[in-house]
């Protein structure tokens, strides 16, 4: 008969499977901490790279508006009052050059959806020199108005489409709705309408740049 005596003072422990198992989780948690710290580093590096990258364009803004404020008050000195307001008239001519009211009219009906028309058409020039359009349109249906705005998103001379206001009336004519609707007119090339608006000399050439708002009310669509 044998009996196995055990003389030591502590339990026995297989020392081996401790360090395998302990071992695997430690590695394992050590490894993913290198790679937190790593995507960390990452994210670091990149935020200073943008940061420095904004700083740069922030300096070339500042840069740009002190020269442009310097120009300005170079031009704003009683001086160079007639030079300035020479450059403004001739900035005004281009813009007319590039404005005309027969092609925004016929561009918009070939985006007006039946039973809507045009009650007035207000253009001017936005902070970036666009040629911004906010004209009111009546009609029986809101449906319609909403049709119209995303027609002329849709085209490639209008942009930016919007409507931004709308309103119930009681008319006469038939019209129930009337809507505010402000886009950007994307004219075509300057020398495709050189010759509509250019020549000062043909009378009735001369005028598409400049005809009158009462008119623009008369235009609708069949």
């Amino acid at each position: 008969m044998r009996l196995d005596i055990n003389l030591a003072s502590q339990p026995y422990e297989d020392v081996r499977q401790f360090w395998t198992r302990w071992g695997t989780a430690v590695g394992t948690a050590g490894l993913f901490t290198l790679l937190l710290l790593a995507l960390v580093a990452t994210n670091w590096i990149d935020a200073r790279r943008d940061q420095s990258a904004m700083s740069q364009a922030r300096d070339l803004i500042a840069k740009c508006d002190d020269k442009r404020a310097n120009a300005e008050r170079i031009l704003n000195l009683p001086q160079n009052r007639t030079t300035r307001d020479e450059s403004q008239f001739l900035n005004q001519l281009i813009e007319r050059k590039a404005f005309s009211w027969t092609r925004v009219l016929e561009n918009l009906e070939s985006v007006m959806p039946p039973r809507v028309h045009v009650v007035s058409i207000s253009p001017r020039l936005d902070e970036d020199n666009q040629l911004a359009l906010k004209m009111t349109v009546a009609g029986d249906s809101r449906d319609r108005a909403i049709e119209l705005a995303r027609r002329m998103e849709a085209s490639r001379r209008f942009a930016q489409t919007s409507v931004i206001h709308e309103a119930h009336i009681d008319s006469q004519t038939g019209d129930t709705e009337q809507f505010e609707i402000a886009a950007i007119y994307v004219p075509e090339q300057v020398a495709s309408v050189g010759d509509e608006a250019a020549p000062a000399s043909t009378g009735k050439k001369a005028q598409a740049g400049t005809k009158p708002k009462t008119e623009v009310a008369r235009r609708s669509t069949p």
